[in-house]
């Protein structure tokens, strides 16, 4: 069982002992340093905070008690129910609200759950900001409202249709050729609120939609990361209901992959690349991704004659890089869509409606698609080194041997060779290094990540 306190939130496993799990007590705790931050910002009569949960089992006792925390301090709550996180992310500056706050541990098994924080843009919090939120939750600086004062729930269930109809007036989402091209598509909620929005938007754009585990009830059919290994349902659906593809999104509707007609992965990292081919073509301009993403998003952005920009692993460095650049799109190899023209979030519904706008104009299968992109293959594996080793000093001489390679040291230690990259980071919490790579073929993927992990071994002497 566990309780991970973060500066992007906190999140664990439901039920055990206090400040060891998501226990009611931490909820509270948690929610109560968020709303006293909230009060720190800026002084005014009344405050607002918008919150929305995914289909998990613990989520409505959880919002229960994060709502009621918030009205005890006299914030008034938009309670926007069973919702995705990017509709949070949106309903925030929509109702002019002071920030948001999710429930849902996104990819995580059922037995997990998470607050995440957001900012009065509708953006997630800052490190700094996150930290200053836990330094509140460990002292006693948290004050509640008379009764007099109290705040107030107001419910409102009408944010998945509103969140459809801004992503629906997206001037790139080419409804008439996608409504044209009689597209069917299956698509695998993973029995969360992905089941709700995702055929909602279908339906509005004249899609054909086959649910596969679309019913919102929390019980997650298969381990819920979009990954190929959970994902032998889908391929058999796409191929028996002789779909053009098939879509699957994470809990709370953030993460977004594909499926060709072959019942065969588009690749979770391919997403982005998708999808900021079809940006490109119309809008020129950058793009940024992390470290650890493909370095396809690179070369499509050069071949539209764009500049990509890698930042720091975390949706918020990414978000962070991509307005200093003026990044047009940008995201996550995990298949996150982020789309300034729309917001600063990853979103699986701006994803869809981009990727349809694309195979709709180009009128191709999407196997066909995934092998018009430089086709790259990714390793990703870990050591675990003795506790007390230097990890840092390991990854400065890992950097002094590779001085000659091109290097980032944002993040750890980043070395891109003519025709692969092998990207090393430390754990914050464990004395473990993680390794990605990419390379033209798994082999060389493979290769190339064992050798690394040689030289490692060699200078930590295990």
């Amino acid at each position: 069982m566990t309780l991970i306190k973060s500066i992007s939130g906190i999140r664990g496993t439901i039920g055990g002992a206090v400040e060891e799990n998501l226990t009611p007590i931490d909820a509270v705790k948690f929610a109560a340093a968020y709303g006293t931050w909230l009060r720190q910002q800026r002084s005014k009569e009344n405050y607002r905070v918008v919150v929305g949960r995914d289909a998990r089992l613990s989520g409505e006792m959880i919002q229960n008690l994060v709502m009621n925390t918030l009205i005890g301090m006299g914030i008034h709550v938009i309670d926007l129910g069973l919702s995705t996180t990017p509709t949070v992310e949106i309903a925030v500056p929509l109702e002019h609200a002071d920030g948001g706050i999710i429930l849902t541990a996104s990819h995580n098994p059922k037995q997990w759950n998470a607050l995440k924080l957001l900012n009065a843009k509708g953006e997630f919090l800052n490190g700094e900001e996150g930290k200053k939120i836990l330094e509140i939750a460990e002292s006693s600086d948290m004050r509640f409202a008379e009764v007099d004062d109290l705040g107030v729930i107001t419910k409102n269930d009408a944010y998945i249709d509103i969140h459809i109809d801004e992503v629906l007036d997206l001037p790139l989402v080419n409804k008439e050729a996608i409504e044209a091209a009689n597209f069917k598509v299956v698509v695998d909620g993973v029995n969360s609120t992905g089941g709700i929005a995702i055929p909602l938007l279908l339906e509005r754009l004249g899609v054909e939609a086959v649910k596969l585990y679309c019913d919102p009830t929390g019980h997650f059919p298969h381990n819920p990361e979009p990954l190929k290994e959970h994902l032998g349902d889908l391929a058999d659906a796409v191929v028996k209901n002789h779909a053009d593809f098939g879509i699957v999104v994470d809990p709370d509707v953030d993460r977004l992959a594909f499926m060709d007609e072959k019942g065969e992965m588009f690749g979770e990292e391919y997403t982005l690349v998708a999808c900021a081919d079809y940006v490109l073509s119309k809008t020129p301009g950058n793009t940024v991704s992390n470290m650890s993403s493909t370095r396809a998003l690179s070369d499509v952005t050069k071949n539209h004659g764009g500049t990509y920009e890698a930042s720091a692993v975390g949706e918020v460095n990414v978000v962070d890089l991509m307005k200093k650049n003026n990044a047009i799109i940008g995201g996550e190899g995990n298949g996150g869509i982020i789309y300034p023209e729309s917001h600063y979030g990853r979103d699986a519904l701006v994803g869809v409606a981009l990727f349809l706008s694309l195979l709709a104009e180009k009128k191709i299968a999407v196997s066909d698609l995934r092998a018009s992109y430089p086709n790259y293959f990714m390793s990703k594996k870990k050591i675990e080194l003795t506790p007390g080793l230097d990890v840092d000093g390991i990854l400065k001489i890992m950097e002094s041997n590779y001085s000659h390679e091109k290097l980032t040291t944002i993040d750890g230690v980043k070395i891109d060779f003519e025709n692969s990259w092998v990207h090393l980071r430390k754990s914050n919490t464990e004395p473990i290094i993680r390794i990605y790579t990419e390379a033209p073929s798994q082999i060389e993927a493979d290769t190339l990540a064992d050798r690394i992990i040689g030289e490692i071994k060699a200078i930590a002497n295990i």
